[in-house]
């Protein structure tokens, strides 16, 4: 796909209301709406301007806050459905995400859902979620949407609290029968402006073991650490680079691989915020991505795909258009550092990713 032309995926903030209080969330969600809430007829509306981006359409994920708190939810999806959109939908595993109401999605045209697991404990989990019992609730619900047909994809949310707790994790999933794991690097924007973020270093160990798992049976996908295509190119070259404590601890935690290693299921390239990403906020306000909080447009009033093809900062970043290290850098190509990152550590987001090591050189 031509990220130039449209993006790969589009994120539709449906609603901040979320019965949760999760430390990091980017929306500081809340227990109910905010004035402004895209309407049903303009939801419909935003479904139609990903459809006539092209084909094939870009996925369009259903995110919130909590999707689910919108009553509206199972009429936008099978509109999607109708209209030839691919989606997914990303719920908050609340009282709202019940057997029932996953049956009711799947029957609407929900094949995947997206659940997030942020520990491989319950204390752990429970503690970045707020809420008693989510863990427990959450084990639950995959195995309920994978018995009836939806398939799940696991994100996780990686910060200082749960670092340590992959290698448990990867078990985890994998004894689920999950086959998607998807891994959030932390922005410090919204509620997780107060959370503990990792080092460069330990970015560099979260990755090297990102690639490990990636060799274990499951698509490993990383979100906001577009540098682990730098680390999958040296790994596959020079497979022992990386001998930091923290990773090699992980690396332990791993054990046997179970009939062998496979190939790395990890891309040569991907995205970024405004290169193959594109984010609807709840009241219809375009942006890079959603934890890029630069206003681009409206789709009240925008076009959803002219802005994506036309904006000069979404050209700029599709372009490497960087300062620092990251403008110099030898894999600004297929890397290009968190723009997300860059913004809410210096307000630029065209600078350099403070994550990387490279940038501390």
């Amino acid at each position: 796909m031509n990220f130039a032309e449209k993006p790969v995926l589009v994120f539709w903030e449906t609603t901040k209301a979320c019965p949760l209080s999760c430390v990091h969330c980017r929306a500081s969600a809340i227990l109910g709406p905010v004035p402004g809430e895209l309407t049903t007829e303009e939801g419909l509306r935003v479904i139609d301007q990903v459809r006539s981006m092209g084909n094939p359409p870009p996925v369009l994920v259903f995110t919130g806050g909590d999707p689910l708190m919108r009553a509206d939810l199972p009429e936008l999806v099978a509109h999607a459905k109708g209209v030839g959109v691919p989606f997914a939908v990303s719920p908050a595993v609340s009282g709202n995400l019940t057997d029932g109401y996953l049956a009711r999605l799947r029957d609407a045209g929900v094949s995947s859902i997206s659940i997030s697991l942020d520990g491989a404990r319950p204390e752990t989990h429970d503690s970045i979620r707020r809420v008693a019992g989510t863990f427990d609730r959450t084990i639950e619900r995959i195995r309920t949407a994978m018995d009836i047909g939806v398939s799940v994809q696991v994100n996780t949310a990686i910060m200082k609290a749960n670092l340590n707790e992959l290698p448990e994790m990867l078990a985890l999933i994998k004894g689920l029968g999950v086959k998607i794991w998807e891994l959030f690097f932390l922005i410090q924007v919204g509620r997780g402006s107060e959370v503990v973020d990792l080092t460069p270093a330990e970015y560099e160990s979260a990755c090297n073991f990102a690639y490990d798992a990636s060799r274990r049976g499951v698509v490993v996908r990383c979100v906001e650490a577009p540098f682990i295509r730098r680390v999958a190119s040296t790994r596959r070259s020079a497979d022992d680079y990386w001998q930091e404590e923290t990773y090699l601890a992980m690396k332990r935690g791993l054990g046997g691989a179970e009939g062998g290693l496979s190939p790395s299921t990890l891309g040569p390239k991907g995205t970024l915020d405004g290169d193959g990403i594109v984010f609807v906020g709840h009241d219809g306000t375009i942006y890079p991505g959603g934890l890029l909080p630069v206003p681009l447009g409206n789709v009240a009033k925008d076009d959803l795909a002219t802005v994506y093809r036309t904006d000069p900062l979404l050209k700029k970043i599709r372009g490497r258009a960087f300062s620092g290290p990251c403008g110099s850098c030898g894999y600004s190509g297929v890397c290009g550092g968190s723009r997300a990152r860059a913004y809410a550590r210096s307000g630029d987001p065209l600078g350099s990713d403070p994550a990387c090591v490279f940038s501390q050189a």
